[in-house]
């Protein structure tokens, strides 16, 4: 016949769950996003709440003018008369926006599916609107292309760099202005741009290694 068990016997049974180590990281990262969602939502707000009349059509404009990547072709039609190296210079951009429209359209949108910004509830003035897309917000498409070509022509003709740059961060932040993407959207689109435009530039110095590869190893080396 055995012994009744005391109450400072019966430790078998733990006091707390015990929490596992993927669960743990897994609360963890979803409380950052969280967060982030909220940064997120209130940089929306902040843009959507900013009386800026001189700016809204001109950005509303710009907004416009780049859908289907209309601004980056033109450019790269006139580069592609201006000689062999902003012929170049073209192509790669050329490519680089295809690579970013494809990644961001038919993966990065498929995947995430997040909503777009209800631009009614957070009183986007009517001067500032474009046609809100039917797609998922997540990442900008338009920002991802227009980095992209930057980034490509850049890195092949330097002395676009800057404009082009500064070009693409307009074209990135009018999305937000005209009330159809978050910030965050913007710069997923930014970072999927220049990993588009490597990509791009990486085939082209692979396949033309006389027109891409001398000139890109030899401006990384003087960086």
């Amino acid at each position: 016949m055995s012994e009744p068990t005391t109450p400072d016997q019966d430790v078998t049974r733990p006091l707390t769950t015990p929490v596992h180590a993927a669960d743990g990281l897994r609360r963890v990262a979803a409380a950052v996003l969280g967060d982030l969602r909220a940064v997120d939502g209130a940089l929306y707000a902040a843009v959507a709440a900013t009386p800026t009349p001189t700016l809204d059509r001109a950005l509303r404009r710009l907004s416009h003018a780049a859908d289907h990547s209309k601004i980056s072709f033109a450019i790269a039609g006139v580069l592609a008369l201006s000689g062999s190296r902003p012929r170049r210079a073209a192509l790669a951009g050329v490519g680089a926006v295809a690579v970013a429209s494809a990644s961001a359209n038919l993966l990065g949108k498929r995947l995430v599916r997040r909503a777009r910004p209800d631009r009614e509830a957070a009183r986007v003035t009517v001067d500032r609107h474009v046609p809100m897309p039917t797609s998922a917000s997540f990442p900008s498409g338009h920002t991802a292309s227009a980095v992209a070509f930057a980034t490509a022509v850049g890195t092949v003709l330097p002395a676009a760099s800057v404009p082009l740059g500064a070009l693409a961060g307009a074209v990135g932040y009018s999305r937000v202005h005209t009330g159809v993407h978050y910030p965050g959207d913007v710069a997923a689109g930014a970072v999927l741009g220049i990993a588009s435009a490597a990509t791009a530039l990486a085939v082209a110095a692979a396949r033309l290694p006389a027109s891409y590869g001398t000139g890109l190893a030899q401006r990384a080396r003087h960086r």
